[in-house]
């Protein structure tokens, strides 16, 4: 439905409908709209690793080998599957912050361990990372083409040497 509807004009009713379900089946499984748009989101961004703060080569070719070490916004957008859902502008704030629930407990120890920084300006870094990357990945329509492998490299680049100037 979000590949031709934008998400506030999705309702419950709509939903049974399609999914030809009656409004007490959807219950069984789900208490509101909101929780449909986390199962779907869950399944975007479930897979992740903080390895990404580990790249050392920045080639087109390594990145396109190792996409699981990339942060999660950067794999999930090249799906058709979730690329109109992350550019639907009424959820912006709602998807980074359901990516920051899933990333936050493995990045931000992995940011610690990389600068020597204590838990809060870790925290800052990775809030800082990733509302950055989602906008660059927004602005480049999350299609990975040249140009979002060029961002790619040169976010990771200017990262991860902030990083190591840091520590």
């Amino acid at each position: 439905m979000i590949q031709k509807t934008q998400y506030s004009k999705i309702t419950i009713k709509k939903i049974c409908e399609k999914a030809d379900i009656s409004r007490s089946t959807f219950y069984l499984h789900f208490d509101s709209i909101n929780d449909v748009l986390n199962a779907v989101l869950d399944d975007a961004i479930m897979v992740t690793s903080p390895h990404y703060l580990e790249i050392n080569d920045f080639s087109v070719d390594y990145l396109k080998e190792n996409e699981s070490l990339i942060p999660a916004c950067q794999r999930v957008g090249a799906s058709a599957k979730y690329r109109k859902l992350l550019l639907d502008p009424d959820l912006t704030e709602y998807i980074v912050g359901r990516i920051m629930v899933h990333e936050r407990n493995r990045v931000v120890p992995a940011i610690q361990k990389k600068t020597g920084l204590g838990k809060e300006d870790a925290e800052t870094l990775f809030l800082y990372t990733l509302h950055g990357s989602f906008a660059v990945n927004r602005a480049n329509h999350f299609r990975k083409n040249d140009k979002w492998y060029h961002d790619v490299q040169l976010l990771n680049k200017f990262t991860l040497n902030g990083y190591r100037t840091l520590k």
